[in-house]
Formats: C-alpha cells, structure tokens, sequence
C-alpha cells in the first residue's frame, strides 16, 4: 500500500557512480547523458527505482503499443501482496502472501485474522523461472490483509524484507538464506501491528538500514546492515505511520526524514538526534508517501489537504514552512516534482498538475480515474523516463504520456493486469511496478509479468 532523494545511496557509492559513467562516456566519446541505457541503468533494486526518485535511466522505448497489444516477455505465479518487485543483478525479488487453504477472503475494510505464510521469491529477471524461496509462517491480524506491503531492498549479495507483520529479515541474494532476522513486534515490545500493517520500505544507506519500528522511544530506528545490531533508535509517537524513512542532502548537510501520524521529523542520520519537527497530521493517522525532494526544498503529502513545502536551512537545525494545503493531496502513490511542478494522481483519483512555489492547482485530468470517475484512495503510479510518463493506475493500464503544465497528452495505454485486490466495492492492482533495462515488472495477487516497452 504502501508508498526520493539524490541521497538515498552512500555517498562514495554515487561518487563511484558519477566516476564510472565519466569513464564510459569518454571511452564512447559522447556525454554521459547520451551513454546507452544498457551500461547504466540495467537495475531497480528497490522501492522507486535506485535513487527512490521514480526516475527510470532508459531510452529507446515505444510511444504506442503494437497493434496485438503489449509484448509480453514472460509471466510467473505468485500469491496476495502490494509490495512491488525489485530487480537487480539479473534477479527479481518479490513478497506475497500465501493463504492458508480455505481462509475466506477477508472483509478489507476492516482488521481481519487470517492464517498463511509470508514468502520472498527470486526469480530470474530474463526468463521468469524461480531460483529459490524463503517462506515463514505468519498470522495477521489487520486490516487489508491481502498480503506485504514494504518492497524488498537488494543491496550487493544481500536483500532486506520486511512483512506486514513486522518480520524484518536480511537474506543471501544467492539462495535465499536467512543472513539475520528481527520479529520487530517482539523486539520493541509492541502489542501490536500497525492498523495497516508494516509498510514503510525499509532504507540501506552506506552501512546502515534504515526502518521505521514503533513503541516507545523507536519510531526510527538504525541497524548496523551487515549484522542487524542495533545502531540508534529515536521519536515516540501515538502511531508509528507508513511513511518510508527518507535520507535528503542540502547546504552539504545529510538528514534522515521521518514522518509519523503526528510530526514530519528531521533526524542526525548517525545517531537519531532530533534537528528538527514540524506538526503535520494526516487524515486516519496516515503517512504513507515519502517526502520528495527538490534542490533545497521537500515536500510531504497525504490526504485531505496534507501536504507541506519545507525550505531546508544551511544550518542543519532551522528549516523553514513554504506553504501548506496546496491542491496536490496522493493517497499512497508518490507525485513526481519536474520543472516547477507537482505531477501526480491525487486522491480520488484524478491526475494533477500543480505549481510547486505556491502549491495551487494548474489543471485536473481523469485520465487516470477508475474508468474516468472519482473514487476512494483513486491510485496511479508515476515514473517518468525517456522523455515520457508512464503511468500504471489501479485498473491495471499502463498510460505512457507526455505531462506539461499545458496538460496531459496521452501517447497510449494498455492493459497489463487484471485487478485482483478488492476495496470497497471495486478491484484494483495497489501495486508499483519496477523498471528495468526496457522492461517493465509488475504484479497483481495472482501473477508477475515482464513486459517489454523498447521500440526495438
């Protein structure tokens, strides 16, 4: 259900970065702009893509689908969940959760008890095939039960998971081997899950993960990633919130950003200290979306009219509010900040354009409504890359589009999944799909496709 920064990698691994694509561009005598998308960006190793920004590094994609439809590459089995796949050294992980043999389907709108297990699969990124699985029995006990919501973090030969039920888990990319484990409910001394269970994609950053807890004195709290040792813990709030731990750079200071059901929080990323809280309240205690940065200035957004524009300080300590309210309210899917403005669908569903300086409302599209019609946590995902938008909304239609504060020119759009999560009354895809070389990973809670979006 769950739902962005240049600093989210360590900074000598994106100095590296920076250094290996000068290297390749001078060996292909063109600006590293220009170097082909097979050399820089074959991965998307967690949440949002490798930078958690919603960017994808591609080129050579199609503008329109070929007249049979979507070319699909291959198609894999899995079980319930909202938690996205990641891909990363020709690997995807994704969570689901496997029911155990005939538990009804639960009401969604309310917190239901229902028996299964939680499974992290790898599969072959070319072909779809299964390398291995980890599955571990698990009972919920939420509401939306219908499986994980945190997306898996693949850092080098180790990928992080983390279950709705707080199962926080290190594994070996390779087999899938337990590394290290936490059950957070029993470590923390809490009675219980979240209403909605744990959703807040945990954070790798140098050698730290990064994860947001709950309980007294650990809304946030830092492991040591190799060993799972804790590092720091800190905040206390009445719910620890959905919202993914959130690391920004500005004036050359790094901070750690957490936003819990009462307070958007900036934290020292090396021990906790609080630098700074603005009060901030989403509607159902809801944090979900990550804050979005944009040169020195974040923005949060939530529900019926939570969103906050922050102008970070050159001390580290004194932020300053921009605005608040603003026309752009997400539910749990991440606007995008291009150019000046806020791109991003909102929550009932229609697509918005708003001016980043002020926060106001340039125009309103339903392109991306539940069959053009206002409806409840309306959700659409947006990445942009080669040019373009592609925007993957809850009835299971990937739109690819050009986005302008002139408006929204819809190139194409086809259907990629069926909608198989239930809420309310209509079904829905709640899930981000992940981008790859030219390719497109995406699931609903009967299978995972690879579809190919290149021109060629």
């Amino acid at each position: 259900m769950s739902c962005s920064s240049l600093c989210v990698v360590d900074v000598l691994e994106l100095v590296a970065w920076r250094r290996l694509r000068f290297l390749v561009s001078i060996l292909l005598g063109t600006f590293a702009l220009g170097v082909p998308n097979q050399l820089l960006a074959q991965d998307w190793n967690q949440w949002q893509g490798p930078l958690r920004n919603g960017r994808w590094e591609t080129s050579g994609t199609i503008d329109k689908f070929a007249a049979e439809g979507p070319k699909f590459v291959w198609r894999q089995k899995v079980a319930n969940g909202y938690s996205g796949p990641s891909i990363a050294g020709g690997k995807v992980v994704v969570m689901d959760f496997v029911r155990t043999e005939g538990d009804p389907t639960p009401n969604p709108g309310t917190k239901s008890a229902l028996e299964g297990s939680e499974r992290v699969q790898c599969l072959d990124a070319a072909s779809g095939k299964v390398l291995w699985n980890h599955e571990y029995k698990c009972s919920y006990l939420i509401s939306y039960p219908n499986g994980p919501r945190a997306t898996p973090v693949i850092d080098d030969n180790r990928v992080y998971t983390l279950g709705a039920e707080g199962n926080l888990k290190c594994l070996d990319l390779t087999n899938g081997k337990v590394v290290w484990e936490k059950n957070l409910k029993a470590e923390y001394n809490l009675e219980s899950a979240p209403h909605w269970g744990f959703a807040a994609h945990p954070l790798v950053d140098g050698n730290t993960l990064y994860c947001v807890v709950g309980g007294e004195g650990s809304v946030a709290v830092a492991f040591d990633k190799l060993s799972g040792k804790e590092l720091w813990r800190s905040l206390s709030a009445p719910v620890q919130g959905y919202c993914p731990p959130t690391i920004v750079e500005a004036h050359g200071i790094r901070t750690l950003i957490i936003w819990h059901s009462h307070a958007i929080n900036g934290l020292n990323p090396n021990t906790g200290e609080v630098y700074w809280s603005f009060d901030l309240v989403p509607a159902y205690e809801m944090p979900i979306i990550a804050p979005i940065q944009t040169g020195n200035q974040v923005l949060a957004t939530a529900l019926q009219g939570t969103s906050l524009l922050i102008e970070l300080g050159k001390d580290a300590k004194s932020p300053k509010e921009i605005w608040r309210g603003g026309g752009i309210h997400s539910d749990h899917n991440p606007p995008l900040i291009v150019d000046g403005h806020i791109y991003g669908v909102s929550e009932r569903g229609p697509l918005k354009c708003c001016d980043l300086k002020s926060g106001k409302e340039v125009w309103e599209s339903m392109v991306t409504a539940n069959n053009g019609r206002p409806v409840n946590s309306g959700t659409g995902f947006i990445v942009q890359g080669d040019g373009k938008f592609f925007m993957f909304i809850e009835t299971g239609e990937l739109i690819i589009a050009k986005l302008s504060p002139e408006g929204c020119e819809e190139l194409d759009r086809a259907k990629i999944l069926e909608p198989t999560s239930r809420t309310g009354s209509r079904k829905v895809v709640w899930s981000h799909p992940a981008f790859a070389g030219t390719r497109m990973y995406v699931r609903n809670d009967e299978e995972i496709v690879c579809v190919e979006l290149g021109a060629n």
